[in-house]
């Protein structure tokens, strides 16, 4: 696109590594903000933002940085490990102006920006000098673009949309797809409310209920009821039951009951089964759908269902068995097999002759101190939860059980940690 040696273009710089002088890592860039300079010009580029380790997103001054191309990022070595914030008219360009609508000067219509290019001044500045954009309106008479098409053009060739516009975000999602629903998460946390929504109508269902699931719950809710009941609802049904029985918790009463309403009958039951329980009980912390065999099922079978992508790592560690119905409550509950005896065995032995019966399971009322004496006594990744009559109504993972003991602002939680120089040195 460019022959321009000190031109960079913002969507080849996302994913790219951050280096110290030394070339030791220190994150990768995730974000550019940029500050508009109104009539005077084109956003300055005031710097970018990276995510170190620990998933925390840090804000790296331009001045910071001594190099950046399309292939590396090298900065001086001093940096703030404070959480980045966004403060006054700063604009994130992948969060924010990506996928923004933009009115072409040459009177062609709409546009939509798909790219950006910073070109560095010799004072050092980078500047937003171009727009790649695709084509929405009319034919243009001067440039003979046709709807659909793209085009490198100046900045000064186009007028941005006012704020308060819907902004697409499927350029957002496609260079997010790669993420982990915890980092799709983080990012969401540094947009403003509008921006968040434009994103979320933008995911599939499956998606956007993993990524609900990382969100601080003051986020979860605000990001649900933005949503059209129906929309509420279809995430809702995607979401672990433990997980939406927790959010609508969070909900007024009536919100909420509405939206279970709405769920199909079977996922509705389970998360209406779960919110009868003090959330401060095994019943309030457990997942009410663990891999549950009965003991006939054979080796074989069992290593078919712990395979399952769905499965988190916790609860393909063990296989429940009970017998009939194998839905939650079960019938009569009899022991776990544990992974590592699956793999130990032959793929015809029937579970039946390998079950641990040693393990005693809680009972869906048992406070979280006993729960977390048992698992930590006894080392477990999951532990089995039964109501009065001995049948299997669920099972809390450790997962389960660590988020309940965290803060509950262990999501956006920031130490404070100064500058710092990496490893004592700089650049």
């Amino acid at each position: 696109m460019s022959t321009n040696p000190s031109r960079v273009f913002v969507a080849r710089l996302l994913g790219l590594d951050v280096f110290d002088p030394l070339g030791d890592k220190l994150g990768r860039l995730r974000d550019v903000v940029v500050l508009s300079r109104g009539q005077r010009g084109a956003p300055h580029a005031v710097g970018i933002v990276v995510e170190v380790p620990g998933k925390k997103r840090v804000f790296v001054p331009m001045t910071r940085l001594t190099s950046m191309d399309q292939s590396q990022i090298i900065c001086t070595g001093l940096v703030n490990l404070r959480r980045f914030e966004q403060r006054g008219a700063e604009k994130l360009v992948v969060g924010e102006l990506f996928d923004a609508k933009v009115q072409m000067v040459d009177g062609s219509g709409d546009a939509v920006v798909e790219d950006m290019a910073m070109d560095q001044q010799r004072n050092g500045d980078w500047l937003v000098s171009k727009l790649f954009v695709r084509q929405m309106g009319q034919r243009s008479r001067l440039r003979g673009l046709r709807r659909g098409n793209t085009q490198l053009i100046d900045w000064a060739d186009a007028i941005p949309s006012a704020e308060y516009e819907p902004q697409g975000a499927s350029q957002f999602v496609a260079n997010h797809e790669d993420l982990k629903p915890a980092d799709f998460a983080d990012a969401l946390q540094e947009m403003s409310d509008k921006r968040r929504v434009e994103v979320a109508s933008e995911l599939q269902d499956e998606r956007l209920a993993d990524v609900i699931q990382e969100l601080p719950e003051e986020d979860q809710v605000s990001l649900l009821s933005a949503l059209d009941n129906e929309r509420a609802a279809d995430v809702l049904e995607e979401m672990d039951p433990d997980d939406a029985a927790d959010l609508l918790a969070d909900l007024p009463s009536a919100k909420a009951e509405e939206l279970l309403l709405l769920m199909e009958p079977e996922e509705a039951e389970d998360v209406r089964r779960l919110l009868q329980y003090d959330e401060n009980t095994a019943g309030g912390l457990m997942t009410p759908v663990p891999v549950i065999l009965p003991p006939e099922a054979t080796v074989a079978e069992a290593l078919a269902h712990v395979r399952s992508e769905e499965l988190s790592p916790a609860l393909a560690s063990a296989i429940f068995i009970a017998r009939p119905p194998l839905e939650t409550p079960t019938g009569r509950f009899l022991g776990v097999v544990h992974i590592q005896q699956l793999l130990r065995s032959a793929p015809p032995e029937l579970l039946g002759s390998i079950v641990d019966k040693n393990l005693q399971p809680v009972s869906d009322h048992a406070s979280v101190s006993e729960i977390s004496h048992i698992m930590a006594s006894y080392n477990l990744n999951s532990l089995p939860v039964v109501n009065h009559a001995g049948r299997l109504v669920g099972a809390v993972t450790v997962d389960d059980l660590l988020d309940h003991l965290l803060p509950d602002d262990w999501r956006t939680h920031d130490d404070g940690a100064p500058i710092r120089k990496l490893r004592g040195r700089i650049g």
